[in-house]
């Protein structure tokens, strides 16, 4: 009879004390393939979330680390914004005109909206018939030098009809000036558009209901890729993209993660409204129409709100107020006419909000009133990456961070000593189990010492007995441990429904944790790499610590005195 066959009767004999001990075994491998499930699903969430089809964030000078929580993650809040200019410095010539040729347009509405406004003031006053409404004004996107002639001021204490002139002149100096600025900018290159291959605009501040909204523009789906090699495009479980504008919408169109979709209960079709900085605030008069929900893809995207920029700029304290020039020492006094038309237009360009949702007429926000909260910049080439970052964070407008390093050091810093724990512990209560299996076989010797001194008289060796009561030991440990991987696998295919919405990381049956580099856990500096699963190395730690737990009982066989265990 093999001695395999003599243990397993022997517990079979004890078969409820037996069948305790393996569940104790079974119980705590049980909990160490959970954790272990646990860190292959974080590692693998942290991998995916690190290639999100950017290698660089810019945003406003602050943490780094704040910066990419809040960008990567949408978590913390935002450091300062970077004006829109900056972005532009990302363009190639061709998308920085069209940008600009808006914001011109922009300012020939602003005026002409400036002048219809006091059409009624000039002709009160007897100045001639009132301005028709879309009356081209001369010189509007002209350089500044072929007005010239405006540049007369109006004495303080004129004449009503000539202070209603000089004001509507002062209010077409100021467009005129704005224009030119805009034209002085235009025809170049953006400074660093030669290592730029794809940026994104991020604009941060809303909520709807506990979710970060994120302003943008269609090429954050459209462009950007994601997944541990980067080669996973997004796919909308409904409908589609928003639009930079569209005829049914206008610039009002939204796009919402899947867990957003889920918990809100937000379909195609539905109008949302944001909330400006609190969660719990009061939502913006504006409403965002949803086109588009996204697939679950496990990253923090699935747990935004993506909306127009364009919209976004037009809701109310989104819009950057226009900085007063500085009055040079030399320069004459402002009459009383030219303050009343200075006041009138800086009013008209912060409420460049001329909008009207129902019948589809918007006005855009000119540039200077835009900024951006970061930029999701991928480069041309990871050899371009440092240098550009140096020049972005030697200029000091801005700083740019590398994502990918922040979240791995994240990961090292906080995620890795926790799991370590984690570990520990149910290992801890790994080796609790086997002294269980220690306490149960130890316990069964005095009544066994009689069965041992028959096996000795039959001609076993003392190394026999030994070694069946080894086997005993290493026969429970592994069946416990078997039942407990079972177990614990069984747990993941449970639960894998809930983790795959939440992290896009898939779970099956036969999917064991992560390698690890046996080398480096061991302790041996190499440049090889042996990758192998911890849930594999369960195995040989196992037989290890039944061999261990079992030396005790093995050893009390092994001195039992066989003429005093047969007289008994």
């Amino acid at each position: 009879m093999s001695l395999w066959l003599i243990a397993w009767r022997s517990i079979r004999q004890r078969g409820l004390a037996s069948l305790l001990t393996a569940a104790s075994m079974a119980l705590g491998v049980m909990l160490v393939v959970a954790v272990l499930s646990i860190m292959g699903v974080i590692q693998q969430s942290f991998r995916t979330n690190a290639t999100l089809g950017y290698n660089m964030i810019i945003g406003a000078r602050g943490g780094k680390l704040q910066l990419t929580l809040n960008t990567v993650y949408y978590l913390s809040t935002p450091i300062e914004n970077v004006p829109y200019d900056y972005y532009l410095e990302f363009l190639p010539r061709a998308k920085r005109d069209a940008e600009r040729a808006q914001s011109l347009q922009a300012a020939a509405q602003e005026e002409r909206a400036a002048l219809l406004e006091l059409q009624s003031l000039v002709a009160a006053v007897g100045g001639g018939p009132a301005l028709e409404e879309g009356a081209s004004l001369s010189g509007a996107n002209e350089p500044r030098s072929a007005a010239a002639g405006s540049d007369a001021t109006v004495p303080a204490g004129a004449s009503g009809k000539n202070s209603a002139v000089g004001l509507a002149e002062a209010v077409h100096r100021l467009a005129l000036d704005a224009a030119d600025r805009r034209q002085l900018d235009n025809q170049r290159d953006g400074r660093f558009s030669q290592f730029t291959k794809t940026v994104v605009p991020v604009g941060l501040g809303d909520y709807f209901g506990p979710f970060r909204v994120v302003a943008t523009r269609p090429v954050m789906f459209d462009s950007l890729r994601y997944g541990e090699r980067g080669d996973r495009q997004y796919v909308f479980r409904e409908g589609r993209n928003f639009r930079e504008h569209s005829e049914e919408h206008g610039l009002f169109e939204a796009v919402v993660g899947a867990t957003v979709a889920r918990e809100r209960s937000v379909r195609v079709g539905d109008r949302i409204s944001v909330a400006h900085g609190d969660p719990d605030g009061a939502g913006h008069g504006e409403k965002f129409t949803v086109v588009g929900v996204l697939a679950p893809s496990g990253t923090p995207n699935d747990r935004a709100v993506f909306i127009n920029m364009a919209g976004f700029y037009l809701m109310e304290n989104h819009a950057k107020p226009l900085e007063k020039k500085a009055a040079s020492p030399d320069a004459p006094r402002e009459s009383a006419a030219e303050a009343e038309a200075r006041v009138l237009a800086e009013r008209q360009a912060r409420s460049a909000v001329v909008h009207d949702q129902e019948h589809g007429f918007f006005q855009p926000l000119p540039v200077e009133q835009r900024e951006v909260t970061a930029l999701l910049v991928l480069t041309t080439s990871p050899t371009v990456t440092p240098g550009l970052t140096n020049v972005i964070n030697e200029g000091g407008a801005a700083q740019a961070v590398l994502p990918v390093a922040e979240i791995v050091g994240l990961f090292e810093l906080f995620v890795r000593p926790v799991q370590t724990l984690l570990l520990v512990l149910t290992g801890m209560i790994c080796v609790v189990s086997g002294i269980s299996i220690l306490v149960s076989i130890y316990n069964s010797m005095s009544d066994r010492r009689h069965e041992i001194a028959v096996m000795r008289a039959l001609g076993a060796s003392r190394n026999t007995v030994m070694g069946i009561i080894l086997l005993e030991s290493i026969m429970l440990s592994l069946g416990g441990g078997g039942a407990g991987w079972i177990a614990g696998h069984a747990l993941n295919v449970a639960a894998s429904g809930p983790i795959e919405r939440e992290t896009g990381v898939s779970m099956g049956f036969f999917d064991v944790a992560p390698p690890v580099n046996l080398l480096e856990l061991l302790g041996v500096e190499s440049r090889l790499s042996i990758g192998i699963s911890m849930e594999l190395l369960l195995i040989p730690a196992l037989v290890a610590l039944a061999i261990a737990v079992g030396f005790l009982p093995a050893l009390s066989a092994y001195r039992t005195d066989v003429s005093r265990s047969l007289g008994s």
